[in-house]
């Protein structure tokens, strides 16, 4: 599944923080966005781990966008809160790692293997302010 639970409450907390001028709690953010607090803590974690967010400590501490909207993409959102590249498919881009040893006789992988590179590319190009506009 390309965009799971985690994807989607993570581009939805970053269009929040986006339009914040300082940092955000975990606490606040979920109560806004209706998405469990321990759920998003994981989350958030995870975005700023992978330095798309910046986290800030103290009374005053929260989160915060580490780059510019036009900087951060879609697909370094959904790699950093899934842990992996996102796939539609269960194919994998590499025929010696197949999930069902079968690449070598499927006669799909070829175009599913070409249609997930297009939308990774699409997602890398896909950046938050083009969703913000």
């Amino acid at each position: 599944m390309l965009i799971t639970k985690a994807s989607e409450y993570a581009i939805l907390s970053l269009i929040v923080l986006s339009k914040e001028k300082k940092p955000m709690g975990s606490e606040s953010l979920a109560k806004q966005l209706s998405i469990p607090k321990s759920f998003l803590a994981k989350i958030l974690q995870s975005l700023a781990k992978a330095e798309i967010l910046k986290s800030f400590k103290g009374i005053n501490g929260g989160f915060a966008l580490a780059n510019e909207a036009k900087n951060i993409n879609m697909l370094d959102i959904m790699s950093a809160v899934e842990g992996k590249s996102p796939a539609v498919f269960e194919c994998s881009p590499s025929e010696n790692d197949c999930p069902s040893d079968k690449a070598n006789i499927c006669s799909i992988w070829p175009f599913l293997n070409k249609l997930q590179g297009k939308i990774d590319d699409f997602l890398a190009e896909l950046t938050l302010a083009d969703i913000l506009e």
